[in-house]
This record gives C-alpha cells, structure tokens and sequence, in this order.
C-alpha cells in the first residue's frame, strides 16, 4: 500500500529573560519540521518505508480570534510504502496528521482478521495518546 500523508508541524514562539534569543513561531514551526524529518529518516519503523518527503511548502499561521492567539504551522508531506493498513495507524493518530490520500491501490479490500488488527492497533494508539493529552491539559 502506497499513500502520501501530510503532517503539519506546530511552532509556537519561544520568549527569552533577555533581549536577545527569542525566537519566533515561525521560527520554531520550522525546526520542529527538521526535527522531525530527522526522525523520520533516521528511525526505521517496521512494516513503513518512506519513499519521499517533501518539506517545500510554506509555513502558514492561524488566528484564533476567539482567545486572540496566532498558531504557527510548518507543512511536510510524506509518501509511504505500508506492508499493512495498521501499520499507517501511528502516523494517522499523530496530533500533526491534517491529510492521507491513498496512492495504491485503487480498492482496498479488508478480511476480518485485517479489520480486528486494525481496530486492535487503532486502541493501542489511543491508550499512549491519551495520556500525553492529559499531561498537556494538566499544564
């Protein structure tokens, strides 16, 4: 299986106690993409071969008008070769996933025991997230 997923990386600006070393969302947003795209390169995950990635695109920013805050967004999309569906599943499950397009194949057919690991690695995902999540809201 073949799909290109895109992952939008969020940087938000870094203050410093002195007038020098602040260093902006943009800023930021970018090197937590080439962070990233580090990490990606470099540790292999079983059962994904990343084929390209693609950090071209320009970094874009969003105003919550509503608590008057700017979010940073730094853009990569990645094309993937998967063995199965569920090992897409941690990349899908990221807080960064924004986007996935199947590139091959054209129809996807799922047996029952397919849909079970799915589901099953689908649970094991949100059992890590979940506790990140509540770390973040404690903050």
């Amino acid at each position: 299986m073949r799909v290109k997923i895109r992952l939008d990386f969020k940087g938000v600006a870094k203050s410093s106690y002195f007038f020098f070393g602040a260093r902006s969302s943009e800023k930021m947003a970018q090197d937590i993409r080439e962070q990233q795209i580090a990490l990606l390169k470099n540790i292999p995950v079983q059962g994904i071969e990343i084929e390209e990635i693609i950090a071209n695109a320009e970094v874009y920013t969003i105003t919550d008008s509503l608590h008057n805050e700017e979010f940073t967004y730094a853009p990569v999309e990645i094309i993937i070769r998967a063995e199965t569906v569920e090992d897409l599943v941690r990349f899908i499950m990221r807080e960064e996933f924004r986007k996935i397009e199947i590139l091959e194949p054209q129809e996807i057919v799922l047996g029952k025991q397919d849909m079970e690991r799915l589901f099953t690695k689908i649970n094991l995902e949100l059992r890590n997230i979940i506790p990140l999540l509540l770390r973040k809201l404690d903050k």
